[in-house]
């Protein structure tokens, strides 16, 4: 083995929190430090297997750490592992692993990595995330059901290391282990529970946070881990994390309920940086707001029609007039910037004016069949949070200022049930937004492969496409790797399968009282980085 890397994990000091009084109960004793964070939507599952959303993230992440984890800046450090070495074909990784215990004090070994990724991939755990885990080898036969679990490319070696094989060379591989799916669980906790291990009265976790109370569309209210191997320098003892629509979570912002929100409207933004200046965060984020068709059904098994709608959409009135927070019009699917990434694919008509566009895709439409005579009738179905439900209206606009016999219906869904029906393939047109868990373009194109179905929300499937990026994930060239990758990209955006909107910012609410909070590109802020002003320097 070569390349060897040794860690010195250097945690930054101190998470903050509140003295305020808890929104859903109060703190027993006046020294607890108690953090009130807004979190948008309610979520599905606490489970790091059952999860998909970032609203789910933010919570996991606090309880739960994998190999790597994100400090402060969100940049992949050490967390369980303290030294690594990389094969030079670069298929094999050896983590060595730090001395750790769970919540109840028995210790976490490399067995519950092996247990955990196992699990995740078996076809019955129904991980809706499993597909992000196809670089590791074996993983995509295992999750398919047509290997066994053991065959697995995860092995413990002993309780302090970790041997993980891929498929082809992954230098993402320490971005992708600070993702939830990559985390360990207490195999002795699930194997007594079973699915019902996560709840209260059961839970174990390795992360400074552990699950108290979880009150169903009010809140969830974590304690501080004891066991936490860096304990001593978290600054806040509880956490409560609120699934809130985001007017109501400005409010509470301003009115001292909440401490700080992930989230705020868009069209908020001018009132709040005239209120509470100090308190707005608005920062470039690594993702993207698309829409994607159902390409098993009719009429969106034409990519005519597909690129009919995309067409019609005026992205800079969407990002301008409605967004207004900073949002740039998605010409790619992959956000621009992505390191090792040429940004050479393109919508071939983005350049062209809303009238000049607007005017092909009622070409389009009739050269697949509808007119007057056939008049072209889809329901959108969109997110009822965040600013969803105002973009809806829009592009409803849009798509009938095409001609008179276009008719779309919006329908509002609950967020969870809304991706629940994306991934089952039981939609017609729907709207989305696609975070990335590593700073790579693989992460983004991953999602029109034919093979990453439920994340593959359209079910398209492009033998081409595919190629390209197989041939991409085998190759060891940088800028080899990335003109495959663009060359599959350029394929997808011609078929549309998905119609790219946006690209997003982050936005957040940070009562300046909070310290430890730094923008960063995939907004992920671990409460045990933060702390307030009057707490530094204090005890934990």
């Amino acid at each position: 083995m070569t390349s060897f890397r040794s860690f010195t994990l250097a945690l930054a000091a101190g998470a903050s929190a509140l003295t305020l009084a808890a929104c859903g109960g109060e703190a027993p004793d006046s020294d607890v430090v108690v953090l009130h964070r807004g979190n948008n939507a309610e979520p599905l599952s606490l489970d790091p297997h059952k999860a998909s959303g970032t609203w789910e993230n933010n919570i996991i992440g606090d309880m739960f750490i994998g190999l790597f984890t994100e400090n402060a800046a969100g940049e992949p450090i050490p967390g369980m592992a303290t030294e690594y070495s990389v094969s030079e074909d670069g298929l094999t990784w050896t983590f060595t692993l730090r001395e750790a215990q769970w919540s109840d004090g028995e210790p976490v070994d490399a067995y519950d990595f092996e247990f955990a990724l196992r699990r995740i991939l078996t076809p019955a755990t129904l991980a809706n995330y499993a597909s992000i885990l196809y670089p590791i080898r074996n993983a995509r036969g295992v999750n398919a059901g047509e290997l066994q679990p053991e065959e697995l490319g995860v092995t413990a070696l002993d309780e302090r290391t970790l041997q993980i094989e891929l498929e082809f060379p992954a230098p993402y591989l320490p971005q992708l282990l600070t993702h939830y799916t990559t985390f360990p669980v207490p195999q002795h906790v699930v194997e007594e529970h079973g699915d019902a291990w996560i709840q209260p009265a059961n839970i174990e976790t390795n992360g400074p946070y552990k699950l108290v109370q979880w009150r169903a569309n009010d809140f969830v209210h974590v304690e501080r881990n004891e066991y936490f191997w860096d304990d001593q320098n978290v600054c806040i003892d509880e956490v409560f994390y609120y699934p809130t629509e985001l007017q109501a979570s400005e409010r509470r912002v301003r009115s001292g309920e909440f401490d700080l929100t992930v989230d705020f409207a868009g069209q908020s933004l001018d009132f709040l940086q005239q209120e509470i200046p100090d308190y707005v965060r608005v920062h470039p984020y690594l993702g993207i707001i698309y829409f994607s068709f159902n390409t098993t059904i009719e009429p969106f098994d034409d990519p005519r029609v597909r690129n009919a709608l995309g067409m019609a959409i005026d992205r800079e009135f969407i990002a301008e007039e409605i967004l207004r927070a900073g949002q740039i019009p998605a010409h790619s699917f992959v956000p621009p910037g992505v390191p090792g990434y040429p940004d050479t694919a393109r919508i071939s008509w983005f350049d062209q004016s809303i009238e000049e566009r607007r005017a092909r895709a009622r070409e389009l439409l009739e050269e697949a069949g509808f007119g007057p005579d056939n008049p072209l009738s889809f329901e959108y179905n969109h997110r009822t949070t965040g600013d969803n439900p105002r973009v809806a209206p829009v592009v409803q606009q849009d798509w009938e200022a095409i001609a008179d016999w276009v008719d779309a219906e919006i329908v509002g869904i609950e967020t969870q049930i809304h991706y629940s029906n994306l991934r089952a393939g039981d939609y017609q047109l729907g709207d989305g937004g696609w975070i990335g868990d590593y700073n790579d373009a693989f992460n983004f194109l991953f999602l029109a492969e034919t093979d990453s179905v439920p994340m593959n929300y359209s079910r398209w499937s492009n033998e081409q496409y595919d190629a390209l990026i197989a041939q991409a994930n085998t190759t060891l060239d940088t800028d080899e790797r990335g003109r495959l990758m663009a060359e599959a990209e350029q394929v997808m955006l011609d078929e549309m399968p998905y119609i790219p909107i946006v690209y997003y910012v982050n936005k957040a609410l940070v009562n300046p009282r909070v310290t430890g909070w730094e923008d960063n590109i995939v907004h992920i802020h671990r409460t045990r980085f933060l702390c307030f002003a009057d707490q530094e320097g204090q005890d934990g």
